[in-house]
């Protein structure tokens, strides 16, 4: 019997039959002098590759990609069929001004509770953080100004840089332009003309995001060298219109290739809720800077989950939208296929929000994609309990289940419950077969984007300055061939058509955003990094079919492990379906946010003290 594996037409696979495998991954964890020898040894002409092969033999990848014949033809970027708009949503104007976007959006939100925000402020008996709504409230009625909050966010940044070892937050940071911000934002309060409710907000931009006159160096060292920046990325310029102000770029794992934030370039940033933990990666600054409380927003991306995970380990909200969606204009991995922009916050109106200004598809994107206008959920209204109450929320329990700690699916489980109980949506169990198949597709299709776009530094001699774990990725990487590519998009449309059949079904899909909550950081990765593939493996459980796919997809927080740790539900949706997943994200927030733990490093700069 020979090597050849033979699938069948996706279309024929009996789904009765299929049975869920999991994954363990076959590879090292290193860390110091061994870590740098190994990866020495990866990048040498003879032997690398071929330990390169024994690695990926024993990861089933040659097996996958090589030895079956797949019989979808490929898709090289997500494609879907026309979408019906959805029920229960105000339409957004897309190519509309940003500014009157987010007064859509305010309009679906509940009433604000004045009372509710005053009587907190004034009281300790629980933590919340601050939304957006209560900050544009302390701005209008003059209890603080902007430029009076600047100077809170400047003197922790400075003092973070000050402790041993540093808090590395941001990569780039000018104080200077942050109080010019602030002030001509105080100014337009003032005077009575706030250009939206965002207006004197504080975000932060992950740094392979262009803000100007911020460089972007994705957190290596010398991108700047090789890049400039001359303007705005898209989304940041439509946030910008809405008056928000930029404190500066946020720390990441380099070129976002990790999933921990580990970065020995500029210091490791720390989880708010435990400083010997990883934030998970790889927006691992924006996750945190939320967080902390510093920022009401930031800006992430996500190719491999980036944005949901830190969300999850650091007990934020992070959306995913739908590939196409927002514009990738202006930053590092604008020609990919994979990869979003989005914004993460402390809470799913703020998400919404932030979502509404800088929302938009590329002309490209609007040609080939043909999105559904965007929309979000209405709230407010009568609707929104209607809506929920026929919601068909789709589980593959084996999945589901198949978590590092029981903790993390008991808690996912718990919040399901009480939406099921709450609202009566209808729980119905799915199968998605070929998972490890889809992962590695996933892998490929990534991985060559990234070597596509950093080969031509690399052929000059920049490869040399990447951070180790980089190295091995792009090791990892530069063993796939053309073929290998081509049957990853061929996996693509396989689990394409899977996913479109169990949307016909369902309207989303729930799993845990991560299979582990946040993983120590080992004293001896923080000089020259690590590699940890099966702690990799474990965060990236659930979160791959959204970027593969293009599907919008959120996490939510719902709890926390026995540690404290925080745990997070995440939500995926079919295309274009970004007002569906807020409305059972914000649903899921209700009932599982009342015990907020504040976190170990926290800032309320809303607040005098």
């Amino acid at each position: 019997m020979g090597k050849k594996r033979v699938m069948l037409p996706a279309k024929d696979v009996d789904l009765s039959s299929v049975k869920y495998q999991r994954e363990i991954v076959q590879a090292p964890h290193l860390t110091g002098f061994v870590f740098r020898f190994f990866v020495r040894i990866l990048e040498a002409p003879l032997i690398g590759p071929i330990i390169m092969d024994v690695l990926k033999k024993q990861n089933k990848i040659e097996e996958i990609l090589q030895h079956t014949v797949i019989p979808e033809e490929p898709m090289f970027k997500p494609e879907y069929p026309p979408q019906e708009v959805e029920q229960g949503v105000v339409v957004l104007e897309e190519e509309g001004r940003p500014e009157d976007r987010v007064m859509s959006a305010l309009k679906c939100l509940p009433h604000y509770d004045v009372d509710v925000a005053e009587l907190w402020e004034n009281s300790h008996a629980s933590f919340r953080y601050w939304k957006i709504r209560d900050y544009a409230h302390a701005y209008r009625s003059r209890k603080v100004t902007p430029s009076m909050v600047a100077e809170r966010i400047i003197s922790i940044i400075e003092e973070n840089g000050r402790n041993k070892p540093p808090i590395p937050l941001l990569i780039s940071f000018v104080a200077a332009e942050v109080r010019e911000q602030a002030a001509a934002s105080t100014q337009r309060f003032e005077a009575g003309n706030p250009l939206s409710i965002l207006d004197g907000i504080f975000m932060a931009i992950k740094d392979d995001i262009d803000c100007y006159p911020h460089p972007s160096k994705g957190a290596s060292t010398w991108m700047h060298e090789v890049r400039t920046v001359k303007k705005d990325a898209a989304c940041v310029s439509r946030l910008r219109s809405c008056g928000v102000i930029f404190v500066g770029k946020a720390n990441m794992h380099e070129f976002g290739m990790g999933t921990t934030g580990n970065n020995p370039n500029y210091g490791t940033t720390r989880n708010p809720h435990a400083p010997d933990r990883y934030t998970g990666g790889s927006s691992s600054g924006p996750a945190a800077i939320v967080a902390s409380g510093i920022c009401s927003a930031a800006l992430g991306t996500d190719g491999g989950g980036s944005i949901r995970i830190p969300s999850s380990l650091c007990g934020v909200v992070g959306l995913k939208t739908t590939y196409g969606r927002t514009s990738m204009e202006g930053s590092l991995c604008d020609s990919g296929t994979v990869e979003i922009i989005g914004p993460i916050a402390s809470s799913v109106e703020d998400v919404m929000l932030v979502y509404a200004a800088m929302l938009g598809a590329s002309p490209a994107n609007r040609i080939s994609l043909r999105p559904s206008p965007p929309c979000l959920p209405t709230l407010s209204s009568n609707d929104y309990s209607n809506a929920l109450g026929s919601l068909r929320i789709g589980k593959y329990t084996p999945w589901f289940n198949d978590v590092h700690s029981t903790e993390i699916s008991d808690k996912c489980e718990d919040a399901l419950n009480l939406l099921s109980k709450e609202h009566g949506c209808e729980m119905i169990e799915i199968v998605i077969p070929e998972l490890l198949e889809m992962r590695t597709a996933h892998v490929v299709s990534i991985g060559s984007e990234c070597l596509c776009s950093l080969n031509p530094d690399c052929a000059d001699g920049k490869g040399a300055k990447m951070a180790y774990d980089t190295r091995t990725s792009m090791a990892l990487f530069r063993s796939f061939s053309a073929a290998d590519y081509i049957a990853a998009q061929c996996i693509r449309r396989r689990h394409m058509y899977y996913h479109m059949e169990i949307f016909k079904k369902v309207d989303v899909i729930v799993t845990p955003t991560t299979g582990m909550t946040a993983p120590i950081i080992p004293p001896s990765a923080l000089k020259s990094g690590e590699t940890d593939m099966q702690t990799a493996a474990n965060l990236m459980q659930f979160v791959v079919p959204a970027n593969l796919l293009g599907f919008p997809a959120i996490s939510v927080p719902i709890g926390y492990d026995k540690e404290g740790l925080p745990i997070g539900l995440q939500i995926m949706g079919g295309p274009w379906a970004e007002a569906t997943i807020l409305r059972v994200a914000s649903a899921v927030e209700k009932l599982c946010g009342e015990s907020k733990k504040k976190p170990a490093s926290y800032y309320d700069v809303l607040k005098a003290n």
